[in-house]
């Protein structure tokens, strides 16, 4: 779609650095030069916007010892990184913006703030604190950060998991790191907005299978989806939260109660957009590459 826009598009794999990709810049009040990549050059004078998701890391060069590979990657990412960092383009998003988004305990205040309904969540690694929020009302737990574990060359997923009464009698391991307990939320649907520039779309997603209920992820097959049109004062909440961390791109979790209340449940700057688009019809990557052709 970009290319019909005339546009220019470069991918750039950040893994091909340093093996298949050189950069050579300096700096005339902003840093000048030219990336080569095994898919040509690219002057940085030229860009004009960045869709930047899901870098890889730089892949060093097997002879160095791990000690050498682990300063170079240092050294590439406040100097690569810095470089591309700096350039005074449209990003979606900035990488420092993604990271400061990252943060789930930030998410939920800055929810908060904007006038968006969150849950009661709590974070601890004491297990009498974890006891008592249970103790409270219907919990769920989940990951505070990232949606997967790696183990032995295996990535396995972690879902939201509601819990049982069962489940706070042995909580050993718990004192090792910080856990995610949040206050179960009743749910008539789910629904995934995906904000684009000034394009709010909101896909709210029926579960049709009980595990789907707890967490949508798990039963893909069994989902339907419809556009709905977020209630005024939620599509305020979310414009304020994006602006509030700087961000023109973002996938947004709610929960819609039975009532009908919005609930949030998180931001991701990076998030999957596709199957939204696929399984609705809504124009999400037109909208995507307007946006990155100054067209939007």
């Amino acid at each position: 779609m970009l290319t019909r826009r005339d546009a220019t598009v470069h991918r750039v794999n950040t893994g091909w650095f340093p093996a298949q990709m050189q950069v050579s810049t300096e700096l005339r009040g902003r840093w000048q030069g030219q990336l080569s990549t095994p898919r040509g050059a690219i002057d940085l004078d030229e860009v004009s916007s960045v869709w930047y998701r899901s870098p890889e890391a730089y892949r060093m060069p097997p002879e160095m010892s791990p000690v050498e590979a682990e300063h170079a990657r240092v050294e590439a990412k406040y100097g690569l990184g810095g470089v591309l960092a700096s350039l005074p383009v449209l990003w979606c998003n900035h990488p420092n913006r993604v990271a400061d988004a990252a943060y789930k305990p930030v998410q939920l205040v800055r929810a908060a703030m904007a006038g968006l309904a969150v849950p009661d969540t709590l974070i601890t690694n004491e297990p009498d604190a974890a006891r008592k929020f249970g103790s409270e009302g219907p919990t769920v737990t989940k990951l505070v950060g990232g949606m997967a574990i790696e183990e032995d060359g295996t990535r396995k997923n972690v879902y939201t998991r509601l819990l049982a009464e069962a489940d706070f009698a042995d909580l050993a391991g718990i004192e090792h790191t910080t856990h995610l307990f949040q206050r179960w939320v009743p749910k008539a649907q789910e629904c995934r907005v995906i904000v684009i520039g000034r394009h709010v779309t909101a896909a709210a997603i029926t579960a049709g299978s009980k595990r789907a209920y707890v967490d949508y992820r798990t039963d893909y097959d069994s989902l339907s989806y419809e556009l709905v049109e977020p209630p005024g004062a939620v599509a305020a909440g979310i414009r304020a939260l994006l602006k509030g961390f700087d961000l023109v791109y973002g996938a947004l979790d709610f929960v819609i109660t039975p009532e009908g209340e919005w609930v949030f449940l998180e931001i991701n700057p990076a998030g999957q957009y596709g199957y939204i688009e696929q399984n609705t019809g809504a124009p999400l990557t037109e909208q995507l590459a307007n946006l990155l052709a100054g067209a939007a």
